[in-house]
């Protein structure tokens, strides 16, 4: 028994044993590029989903279950994702820096030209604009299904999150697409490198957003959330509307002005 709203929590391996896999991880993405062997590279990333999943499992117990997530340890929980957010729009602020860096004033190596000689862009007005339409439509579902949850109502929440999770995939799904039927490579100039370098980050959060909001769709059939204790939910929500602002940055910069 404990006579404070503050959740200490109790001894877990899931920190170190992280540490190891994402070290073990790093190590089989060198591999994988200097050698072309795979193997290690595999084997970090199994288990850096086992220990992701055992530890948020952990979480979701003591949330769910044990009743540790008091009023107190939810506001350091939602600030703890405020600051995680606003430290991911300074990582994406460096790789936009980069581009603009480039595209206002670019070298004698680039012949001077933006985009450089030779690079054939992407339409702006194909699947780009496209997937601009399926992220903000994803970003009203979320919400439609976040007012659903608040009002207890759980068939709207339920499909609202479970088309919001489709749209990702289907986003991910013509990225992927449109990778392949690219005219150039991460090895053209700093064009490629930058647009790669953006776009696949940003693609990676879309991926990792989508899977937070599968996880909650889940939960949400497992009835883990009401309409006051839904945090799990709502984070997922902000990460989601934090990639949907990303998304719409890189379109105009990137995809429209940059091209």
């Amino acid at each position: 028994m404990q006579n404070h709203p503050f959740h200490l929590v109790n001894e877990s391996p899931w920190p170190l044993l992280g540490s190891f896999s994402t070290f073990l991880l790093l190590g089989g993405t060198c591999k994988w590029f200097h050698l072309n062997e795979s193997n290690l590279f595999i084997l970090g990333n199994l288990t850096t989903l086992l220990i992701m999943y055992q530890w948020w499992r952990d979480v979701s117990r003591e949330s769910t279950f044990q009743g540790h997530h008091t009023l107190e340890v939810s506001k350091g929980l939602r600030m703890g994702m405020i600051l995680f957010i606003t430290s991911e729009v300074f990582f994406f602020l460096g790789f936009f820096w980069a581009f603009f860096h480039s595209s206002l004033s670019p070298n004698i190596e680039l012949g001077m030209n933006w985009p450089p000689k030779g690079v054939e862009t992407f339409n702006p007005l194909e699947i780009p604009l496209l997937n601009t339409l399926i992220l903000l439509s994803s970003g009203i579902s979320v919400t439609w299904a976040h007012h659903s949850l608040m009002e207890n109502n759980f068939n709207q929440a339920t499909n609202s999150l479970f088309i919001t999770v489709i749209l990702g995939i289907y986003f991910s799904s013509l990225q992927m697409y449109e990778y392949l039927e690219a005219k150039f490579s991460i090895a053209d100039s700093i064009f490629g490198a930058s647009f790669f370098m953006t776009t696949g980050l940003h693609g990676l959060h879309v991926l990792i957003g989508s899977t937070f909001l599968l996880v909650c769709l889940i939960r949400l059939l497992k009835n883990h959330f009401s309409p006051i204790h839904h945090f799990g939910f709502e984070a997922a929500a902000w990460y989601w509307h934090f990639v949907d602002v990303v998304w719409l940055f890189l379109y105009i910069s990137i995809y429209w002005w940059g091209s």
